[in-house]
């Protein structure tokens, strides 16, 4: 348990690098000025776009998925010794879910800036 615990902080840690590095290089791109491109035309940006937005997104959708796991776990076992929190334990299980949907608006905003 210890073991999966460091690789997968290890896992969250490269990801989170391989993020900034992406973000960075895709808010230092900009067109060559022999071209009168757009910053939407560019190829470059275009790239690092997407790259950025498929970050965030699949980010946020393993930060959802993690923070739904404990959630949930701990939810199922205080519904099992008080039917009557159920309502309480399903919002905060949406709370957790909420995670991966502010991922999933803030690639939409990267992306409408890209195109």
């Amino acid at each position: 348990m210890k073991n999966a615990r460091k690789l997968l902080g290890a896992m969250v840690l490269l990801t989170l690098v391989l993020a900034g590095v992406s973000l960075y290089q895709f808010a230092r791109a900009e067109a060559p000025a022999e071209q009168a491109t757009t910053t939407a035309t560019n190829p470059e940006v275009v790239k690092w776009g997407f790259m950025a937005a498929a970050i965030v997104t699949g980010l946020s959708t393993v930060g959802a998925g993690i923070a739904v796991g404990y959630v949930g776990s701990s939810a199922i076992g205080a519904i099992s010794e008080k039917p009557e929190m159920a309502g309480r334990a399903l919002i905060f299980v949406g709370l957790a879910e909420g995670i991966a949907i502010y991922g999933l608006i803030i690639a939409i905003m990267i992306l409408g800036k890209v195109s």
